[in-house]
């Protein structure tokens, strides 16, 4: 079983070197996770096939996701992701490195989710498809089938926080929420990507930016992400939990956080598209 190296960020990232080195050995599942906002005014789907990482398999988010809920890309059963990815090709036992064409956007989301139910060989690649795409490595076109798997999943742990949860923390001041999206999304000043959903934030909650802590697709060395999270205003003793527009750019935060050896308690699955289209949930705007 191939098993990348120790990274110095992170014990999750590895490198396009270390990839391109291993590619189509046995047991490595790639895996391309883009996603994008409609802002982006990007298709995951066609970047896809006109070109990815030679044997990359599509993880779709909005495909493997809970799909009794009108909320985006939300987390499926253990029982409804172990059927999704085992037709994809991926094993509970594969050393997987999960990639995305923005650099290090949708990757962590697709980490978190394996993660979560189970797998324990998951990775980032460091710099995505454009550290790739600039390094001149292969690539190729069309779908790729791998043969199906068995997925045993398995969720690990209550890290998953629901509405009710993130209220009680907040009346409790039991965790810190820390939202990732842009300050002028956390301050009501830019409209939501989403139809319904209203402009601003979780009152009491931080505000820590996925792109103060990300540059070229790189996740930041880890003084430089103790001083993200300290502007912030966060306390990084204490718990936390994270957020975002729609649970994607949360996973980046779990993955800097763990990088400085305080991973998460929790990641708000359902995050500003469930509370900000809620009229019953109180928002705040304005500077925090």
């Amino acid at each position: 079983m191939v098993v990348p190296p120790p990274h110095p960020i992170s014990k999750w990232l590895v490198t396009t070197e270390w990839l391109a080195a291993n590619l189509g050995a046995p047991g490595l599942v790639v895996l391309d996770g883009s996603f994008y906002l409609p802002a982006m005014k990007r298709d995951a789907a066609a970047e896809y096939l006109a070109g990815h990482i030679p044997g990359a398999i599509r993880f779709d988010i909005d495909e493997v996701a809970d799909h009794s809920t009108d909320l985006p890309h939300m987390l499926p059963s253990p029982e409804d992701f172990a059927v999704a990815v085992g037709k994809l090709g991926v094993g509970d036992q594969d050393t997987i490195v999960a990639y995305d064409g923005h650099g290090m956007f949708s990757s962590p989301r697709a980490w978190f989710t394996f993660r979560l139910f189970g797998a324990d060989k998951v990775f980032v690649l460091e710099g995505g498809l454009p550290k790739w795409k600039a390094e001149c490595r292969a690539l190729e076109s069309g779908p790729v089938m791998h043969s199906p798997k068995t997925f045993a999943a398995r969720k690990r742990g209550d890290v998953v926080a629901s509405l009710a949860r993130v209220q009680q923390a907040l009346a409790s001041r039991s965790a810190q929420i820390v939202d990732a999206r842009s300050p002028e999304r956390f301050r009501g000043e830019a409209p939501e990507p989403r139809p319904g959903v209203r402009s601003g934030r979780i009152p009491g909650s931080y505000n820590v930016p996925s792109n103060s802590i990300v540059k070229d697709g790189l996740l930041l060395p880890p003084d430089e992400l103790r001083q993200a999270f300290a502007a912030g205003g966060l306390d990084l003793d204490k718990p936390i939990i994270t957020s975002c527009g729609s649970g994607v750019s949360a996973a980046i935060l779990w993955l800097a956080l763990d990088a400085i050896g305080r991973e998460p308690a929790a990641l708000y699955d359902g995050s500003w598209s469930e509370w900000g289209a809620r009229d019953d949930l109180p928002v705040a705007t304005g500077p925090a």
